[in-house]
């Protein structure tokens, strides 16, 4: 029994460490410019006010729709930029082989996490920077399941994963015509993000902060 814990320690340290070389190998800039694309995301986020319970937990009762319209301006801006960037040589990407049992499967605990903790991986770290002691609590269970996940991989969900689909984006589909699809294709999903209606569900410290002839829980 030690020699198996031993093993899968030293298994979850390579892992680490391979995560590690991995990012300082791949040239994503100076520790300035990651803190300052750090400090711009977590403006955007608290501004749009994404990191609220009521945002993530109102879109999955679809009573809110900030999350969707920032999600699909994000994809559909990014998804030009990126793109060209790659092409120019400024950026690249290491596509993911797609494995539909794991893939329906996280997707569904993933999703069921969201709607009870109100958070996700990218707002989570930023209310937990203004002293929300839930989204810690989840933050520590989150850290627990990745280490589950490391420790057990090989032998537990690795199988359950099933087996690859191998690799595959949008322009495998249009070969010759790759640009003109990437640009159709932002420009639509960000006209989507537009379009979408504004909804929104507040509490009750962002209530008070509205006057009272703007206050939804105050009108006829």
């Amino acid at each position: 029994m030690d020699i198996i814990v031993k093993t899968q320690g030293d298994d979850m340290l390579s892992r680490i460490a391979q995560m590690f070389e991995n990012v300082i190998h791949q040239g994503h800039g100076s520790l300035a410019l990651v803190f300052l694309i750090g400090v711009i995301f977590g403006g955007i986020i608290q501004y749009t006010r994404v990191d609220k319970f009521e945002k993530i937990a109102g879109f999955s009762m679809l009573k809110d729709t900030i999350v969707p319209k920032m999600l699909f301006l994000a994809v559909g801006l990014t998804s030009i930029g990126l793109y060209f960037m790659i092409e120019a040589g400024g950026a690249h990407y290491h596509v993911k082989p797609i494995m539909w049992q794991g893939l329906i499967i996280g997707g569904t605990l993933f999703g069921i996490s969201m709607a009870i903790l109100g958070k996700c991986p990218g707002t989570g770290p930023v209310s937990i920077a203004e002293g929300r002691i839930d989204v810690l609590v989840g933050a520590i269970g989150g850290l627990l399941g990745g280490l589950v996940f490391t420790l057990y991989y090989d032998d537990f969900f690795k199988p359950l994963m099933g087996e690859s689909a191998g690799t595959m984006i949008l322009t495998d589909f249009f070969k010759g015509h790759e640009h003109t699809v990437v640009l159709i294709y932002g420009i639509v999903i960000t006209l989507i993000a537009i379009a979408i209606p504004k909804v929104e569900m507040f509490d009750e410290a962002d209530l008070c902060k509205l006057p009272d002839d703007q206050r939804p829980d105050k009108q006829d």
